[in-house]
């Protein structure tokens, strides 16, 4: 009989049979949302070459998240039902073959199909993301759950920040047609890797029980408190984060900043908020507590926001440098909360199959904060003459986010 197999002193131990599928199903999430942010650099190609209006080119942006705001909580509750391997390939599938359309637009119908293109983006957009939260705790062991997570909110602003380095250069040497194509045969790649990597049989997953009707995971996912709290306070978050990164390519710009610096000192500040992601994950791994996170998270996002646009009583503004670094720290303090949410999302749902639903809903009204935090913000500075007033508004979000917090810790089950 042969002897078992160790591993030999001082070699690192293998890894789980989960982790590197859990890797995948991360790595998809980052491709998916390439999608959401592969169409503002483009804006200035696309208004050239289609004669997109500034008005068509604001829907192009919006349209994914209508899909979100409309659907989330419906399509979580059928992925689900589908499963999170089968939804996320189908997703990634849709995705892919929406990009490669929507790159041969033309012609007069081609704004129409361009719209198409980015509706059908938007489905599968969140097919990739709404069931990945409950695979990834499904794949990795449960000392390891809490970091995954956290490295898992990471995957948006991951997304951002590599569209905002990587679409202008693309944009530049093959054309917008060619940054769609090459996004498009991205997404299909790792629907074929996704399927080849994710086992059919989860390490971690619950026995399975009894499937429920869509519609009745769609009910209890709405009758409990817990989903409400996690997607208000997703609503809170993503409302301000839009609200400021979106408009910083403006603001750099009006501040003198050159057009490339513009867009790497963009990408920074979006790329910050990966790192408080990933310490969220790290210190609830540790034992330190949701609330205090999600408290430390707003108060960042508060306090870096009032010092970025606010002015002493003599009318002075902070210098550049000074404003850009309380930028950094709105963005990578504000990381600790979605990272933070999602975890509290896997215990806020009301069971197993009610998770993609529970996400879905957090989908939804993040969606939903994504589409009207700019708007407010932009008001407000129309109102006032100029943007000196954001951090007061941005504050005031973050405030409504952190009450809800503190509510939403006192409905969770310990």
């Amino acid at each position: 009989m042969s002897a078992p197999h160790t591993s030999a002193p001082g070699l690192n131990p293998p890894a789980p049979p989960g982790m590197q599928a859990a890797w995948v199903v991360i790595a998809a999430g980052v491709c998916a949302a390439l999608h959401v942010g592969k169409l503002a650099p483009a804006i200035p190609a696309l208004q050239g070459g289609l004669g997109l209006t500034l008005v068509q080119a604001g829907f192009l942006l919006s349209v994914v998240q209508g899909a979100g705001m409309a659907l989330g909580l419906l399509l979580g509750a059928w992925a689900d039902s589908l499963g999170g391997r089968r939804s996320m390939a189908l997703g990634l599938l849709l995705v892919g073959g929406s990009s490669l359309a929507g790159g041969a637009a033309q012609g007069p119908t081609a704004t129409t199909w361009l719209l198409a293109s980015r509706v059908l983006e938007g489905l599968g957009f969140l097919m990739v993301v709404l069931p990945a939260p409950g695979l990834v705790r499904a794949l990795v062991p449960p000392a390891r759950t809490a970091a995954m997570l956290g490295v898992w909110g990471a995957y948006m602003p991951l997304a951002t920040a590599l569209a905002l380095l990587l679409g202008p250069l693309a944009l530049v040497a093959s054309g917008w047609r060619a940054w769609w194509w090459a996004l498009g045969a991205l997404s299909l790649l790792m629907a074929a890797l996704l399927w080849r990597s994710v086992p059919q049989r989860l390490p971690q997953a619950a026995a399975p029980g009894p499937a429920a009707p869509w519609w009745q995971r769609v009910r209890l996912t709405l009758a409990r408190p817990g989903p409400w709290g996690v997607a208000l306070c997703f609503a809170a978050y993503s409302a301000q984060w839009l609200a400021v990164v979106g408009f910083l390519p403006t603001l750099l710009t009006k501040a003198g900043v050159g057009a490339a610096l513009t867009g790497v000192l963009s990408a920074f500040v979006a790329a910050a908020n990966i790192g408080g992601n990933l310490t969220a994950g790290r210190l609830l791994q540790r034992g330190v507590g949701a609330g205090w996170l999600l408290g430390a998270g707003f108060a960042a996002m508060a306090l870096g926001a009032l010092a970025a646009f606010g002015t002493t009583a003599e009318g002075a503004r902070l210098p550049l440098a000074l404003a850009y670094g309380a930028l950094l720290v709105f963005s990578g303090g504000g990381g600790l909360i979605p990272a933070t949410l999602f975890s509290l999302a896997l215990r806020a749902a009301p069971g197993p199959q009610t998770v993609a639903s529970t996400v879905g809903w957090m989908q939804q009204w993040s969606a939903l904060g994504q589409f009207g935090g700019p708007p407010l913000v932009a008001a407000v500075a129309s109102a006032v003459g100029g943007w000196q007033f954001t951090g007061w508004a941005t504050g005031a979000m973050a405030l409504a986010g952190a009450l809800c917090a503190a509510w939403l810790m006192r409905q969770l089950p310990r």
